[in-house]
């Protein structure tokens, strides 16, 4: 097949997956894996954190609004204004991911080899958590700095493929009591800082400037296409993951971890 389509359907799977609790870079492997791409795990994580890149920027504009009054909240310094301390648990639920990803970050590197077993098996606890978070009682609660703290350890155990970070982040949200609202809310905006900081570090490392297996069409074609599907998906998503039944994406997660383990076996 030929690669620039390959980086598209690439970039299309996660602009589409980001944003629902299904695992994006598990849906990444498995593309990878039934593509046939044959790229070094570090370059395939490259690829990986420009697709992911792609999705943080159509967060950014889907909610450049409220990035805008959180901006404006903190450098007010006005540390009992909701927007700063909303920006300081945002900071809080960094810390984690921050701390695996400078100590780990070669082993989780490997992690993004094509490990369907992996992947299938993680997609398979998604779907867990998916299912204890849906019967769950929704709640008014805001997310506290206890929380946020809580929120950041399961986004860093979610760096590994096949756990869909949103669903993480939303399923331990909502299991804490917090509102599915905020839940949401909250778990979409956390994320962009990392993502954002993870390819500042790969350019100024070099890493992906000597990432070779792609080319600079194919790392083009394959942001675009997931910047402009993750804005489209982002406004539709957000409102489904709102208002849908996890449940369902539960089942979607063990349907999908069951096929990519037979898939790899067979």
């Amino acid at each position: 097949m030929n690669d620039i389509i390959s980086a598209i359907i690439l970039g299309i799977i996660q602009g589409l997956t980001e944003f629902l609790p299904v695992s994006s870079s598990g849906h990444l492997e498995i593309a990878k894996y039934i593509l046939k791409d044959d790229s070094l795990a570090s370059e395939s994580m490259t690829m990986s954190v420009m697709l992911h890149a792609a999705t943080a920027l159509a967060t950014v504009f889907v909610f450049r609004k409220d990035i805008g009054e959180i901006l404006k909240g903190l450098f007010s310094l006005d540390f009992k204004s909701e927007s700063w301390q909303f920006s300081f648990k945002i900071i809080i639920s960094m810390i984690p991911a921050v701390f695996v990803g400078l100590f780990f970050e070669d082993a989780i590197d490997n992690l993004f080899n094509k490990n369907l077993l992996l992947v299938g098996a993680m997609l398979l606890l998604t779907g867990a958590l998916l299912f204890l978070a849906d019967r769950a009682k929704s709640t008014n609660k805001k997310v506290s700095f206890t929380d946020a703290t809580l929120i950041g350890i399961s986004q860093a155990i979610a760096i590994l493929p096949g756990i869909s970070r949103s669903g993480a982040t939303i399923s331990t949200s909502v299991l804490l009591g917090i509102d599915r609202t905020q839940a949401a809310r909250f778990s979409f905006l956390m994320v962009i800082p990392l993502i954002l900081g993870k390819v500042a570090k790969d350019i100024l490392d070099g890493e992906i400037a000597t990432a070779t297996s792609y080319s600079v069409a194919e790392y083009s074609v394959g942001f675009f296409a997931a910047f402009f599907t993750g804005i489209l998906a982002c406004t539709w998503m957000i409102a489904l993951v709102k208002k849908s039944n996890l449940k369902y994406f539960s089942l979607y997660c063990f349907i999908v971890g069951i096929f990519a383990i037979i898939y790899m076996t067979a």
